[in-house]
């Protein structure tokens, strides 16, 4: 059973049968494992003949939809890093496709337990290839970040069956809530296949975040039923609206754990290859990603499996781009982060991934994997030093240069090398975390439910409650924390560079004060659309139309000091070193130079931020042709020279 090999890796369709591959440098044998049309009984086993590193078998005649896996023959070592166990059925790398969703089982962690009857098993699919369109987010975009069950699983309009999956995304109550938005690109948090971490089953808890994959390129039937199919046909409905769609993807650590952990794939074909190992200790895995193992990225193997996986996203479902979780672990070698290894430089040159958009979430927790600024261009960086200081500025324990940092792109981290543009991602608040209503509503974390004794999640937010911890009815304090959302929001979106939003927090949406909540795949994390604040939701979508209409938000350029931006005080007066180091200034107005969408022309927007808990009378900068107007939701008004701007809120006025 011989045919020319395809040379690709994992179950390649021809024309007469299927061509299976699979690498392992340190293997002795690998057995390929045919199953029947259900994926229960095993209907052949088949040796696959060594080729160098890669382990190859031609069948004939097999078919689209079949089902497989493997089992890898070897030293069971792992003080040595080899966990090699025929017993343990393996899922392929390469696969595209699973039969069922993995389910944590402390038999898939126990040497000589036969896991077949517990494993998902890969489905033999074919490419459909399409030709990606260029990406249709630009930097400077507004993303907004989902997790698709959470965000789709209470919504009314969606029927009942496709309420937690991919396809949901293409509702049109969907699609109308993102338009009202004006989002550019969704960011979908992990749809791979992942498993639940061990300790989670005891507690009655399962993994509702998705961050720990096991396969890398095929989907979680939880999310997507449909398969690639479904992905791809929601990526169309949301590129006919403009909205382009990218992935939010793992590739620092597998499902697989420490050593204690279950044996699904990696592990088990080459434990040595795809994981880094203490150089003398090559049984002790390298733990840089807190979760027990940290893949080894710069090994060629690992590199393939990473580019290949992202050229599938692109040619099989049109993917926009990529956010990478503690992306640091991309660039790591054996001596640390470099920003030029070669699969940093083989993602950005690959000729189909060259224009996708790449996001860096740049740390880890290992030696030196604080990175922000340190990866190469284009990549976007998220930017947690903006979400600190913004955080402080309206909790009024920093001071007002540090919001004009990050006005301003935040030059001092992404203009160090000279770079005359910022990479940064602004945001507020991210999954991992509090949401924004949590982080007005509560100075502590509440993550009781997690079963860790609330001794997980972050301890120091920056967070504040308006007087009362948690939830309350007392209208004073709910009409205080509105207030506070809709002055960091207009804050986000006045920022300079790419902005994102997370789901929910446009509305109000709470965790019950749960800043870990990945574990919550309960109403803790789901959306309820029925209680969302609608007033909130269209000062959200005002802001939004802002940062559309105006190009100074979106500009990705440093301001360059020839009167693109005036930096003013509360008298008026351009910023002096005095009014910049005053500890309790409340007061911060800029004046940009900016095109006018709406006008076609060019203009100036100036934008004062007031931090006090009283209002402010606030001297405008005299207008170079007239006056000023006040923008709001229900229109422009007059402004005189000078203006009284509420507390703890932000005005926006242009210059007539």
């Amino acid at each position: 059973m011989s045919e020319p090999t395809t040379r690709c890796l994992g179950a390649t369709l021809t024309d007469s049968g299927v061509e299976f591959a699979v690498y392992s440098r340190h293997a002795e044998q690998i057995d390929l494992c045919l199953f029947d049309a259900e994926g229960h009984k095993e209907i052949a086993r088949l040796p696959l003949t060594r080729d160098g590193d890669e382990h190859r078998l031609f069948v004939k005649d097999a078919r689209e939809g079949a089902r497989y896996g493997l089992r890898a023959h070897g030293a069971y070592d792992p003080d040595h890093g080899l966990w090699f166990d025929p017993s343990k059925l393996l899922v392929d790398p390469y696969a595209r496709e699973l039969d069922r969703p993995f389910r944590y089982d402390p038999r898939l962690g126990v040497f000589g337990a036969d896991t077949q009857d517990l494993m998902p098993k890969a489905i033999v699919s074919r490419d459909v290839a399409v030709k990606p369109a260029k990406p249709l987010f630009q930097p400077g975009g507004l993303i907004y970040e989902i997790a698709v069950k959470s965000f789709t699983m209470l919504h009314p309009d969606v029927p009942a069956k496709q309420r937690g999956t991919l396809g949901a995304l293409a509702h049109p109550s969907i699609i109308a809530h993102l338009r009202c938005l004006q989002v550019d690109a969704v960011e979908l948090m992990p749809i791979t296949a992942w498993i639940d971490e061990r300790h989670l089953p005891p507690l009655g808890l399962t993994n509702g975040w998705g961050y720990n994959p096991v396969a890398f390129m095929a989907l979680d039937p939880r999310l997507a039923p449909g398969g690639m199919k479904e992905l791809r046909e929601t990526v169309e409905a949301l590129h006919a609206e403009g909205i382009a769609v990218i992935l939010d993807l793992v590739f620092n650590h597998t499902g697989e754990s420490d050593r204690q952990g279950p044996t699904l794939s990696l592990r088990g074909l080459d434990n040595p290859t795809y994981f880094r190992h203490l150089p003398d200790q090559p049984g002790t895995l390298v733990n840089d990603t807190g979760t027990g193992n940290t893949v080894a990225c710069d090994q060629p193997a690992t590199r393939k499996l990473i580019i290949d996986s992202l050229r599938h996203f692109v040619r099989n479902a049109g993917i926009d781009g990529f956010r990478f979780d503690l992306a640091t672990v991309l660039g790591r070698n054996g001596k640390g982060f470099d920003p030029e290894s070669m699969t940093l430089r083989t993602m950005l040159a690959d000729e189909v991934l060259q224009d996708r958009v790449m996001i860096a979430e740049p740390w880890d927790i290992g030696p030196g994997g604080y990175q922000l600024g340190n990866f190469p261009t284009p990549f976007l960086e998220w930017n947690d030093r903006a979400r600190d200081d913004l955080r402080r500025f309206w909790r009024c324990d920093a001071g007002i240069g540090d919001l004009a940092t990050v006005l301003a792109g935040s030059s001092s981290i992404f203009g160090r090398d000279g770079r005359a543009q910022t990479r940064t991602v602004n945001f507020l608040a991210a999954h991992d975390g509090f949401t924004l209503m949590d982080l007005v509503s509560c100075e502590n974390k509440h993550n009781e439910a997690n079963g860790e004794n609330n001794r997980d999640g972050h301890n120091e937010n920056f967070s504040w409650n308006n007087g009362v911890e948690g939830k309350t009815d007392d209208p004073s304090i709910q009409r205080k924390r509105r207030a506070d959302i809709e002055a960091m929001l207009s804050t986000l979106f006045a920022t300079r560079g790419s902005i994102m939003l997370t789901a929910g927090d446009e509305g109000g949406r709470s965790q019950q004060g749960n800043n870990n909540a990945y574990c919550q795949d309960n109403a803790i994390t789901w959306m309820d659309w029925k209680v969302l604040d609608e007033e909130l939701i269209g000062h959200t979508a005002w802001l939004a139309g802002l940062r559309r209409r105006f190009t100074a938000f979106g500009d990705m350029d440093f301001f360059h000091g020839d009167g693109d931006v005036l930096w003013f005080s509360g008298a008026g007066t351009p910023m002096a070193v005095p009014d910049w180091e005053a500890p309790k200034a409340a007061v911060l107005g800029m004046a940009l130079k900016t095109q006018d969408h709406a006008t076609n022309r060019a203009t100036r927007l100036a934008i004062v931020f007031n931090r006090a808990s009283d209002e402010r009378a606030v001297t405008l900068p005299a207008a170079e042709s007239g006056g000023w107007s006040l923008l709001t939701a229900t229109g422009e008004n007059a402004a005189g020279a000078q203006i009284t701007v509420p507390a703890r809120s932000v005005a926006f006025l242009l210059e007539n």
